[in-house]
């Protein structure tokens, strides 16, 4: 992570707004960004994700996955920034979705 920060800090002209460990996994958010580091065995079962994307609700992402013929690989899961769900959608692109905390959600949303 700390090899990775530096040129993020450079493309968004920003600070992390969140830095914590995730089990094996050191995770920091910064502008648009969500980075993810770790060792090759940790970094193994997110490596086939193509994106990452906020939602509001993972229930209606769930929802909307299932009634449009989606693949839940993993959750929905509580995870330290709130809850997550991930899912391989018709035509092959996998997906995790996430729903902040409100504390997060109002964090971010004061983005400068």
């Amino acid at each position: 992570m700390d090899t990775a920060l530096p040129t993020f800090l450079a493309l968004t002209g920003a600070q992390p707004k969140l830095r914590f460990a995730y089990g094996d996994l050191e995770l920091a958010a910064i502008g648009g960004y969500l980075l993810i580091a770790g060792t090759e065995e940790a970094l193994a079962p997110f490596r086939g994700t193509h994106a990452t994307t906020v939602v509001e609700s993972i229930d209606e992402a769930l929802a909307l996955a299932g009634e449009h013929g989606g693949e839940v690989l993993s959750g929905p899961n509580d995870v330290p920034t709130g809850r997550n769900l991930t899912v391989r959608h018709p035509g092959g692109a996998t997906i995790e979705y996430v729903e902040f905390t409100a504390e997060l959600a109002a964090k971010f949303a004061a983005r400068p």
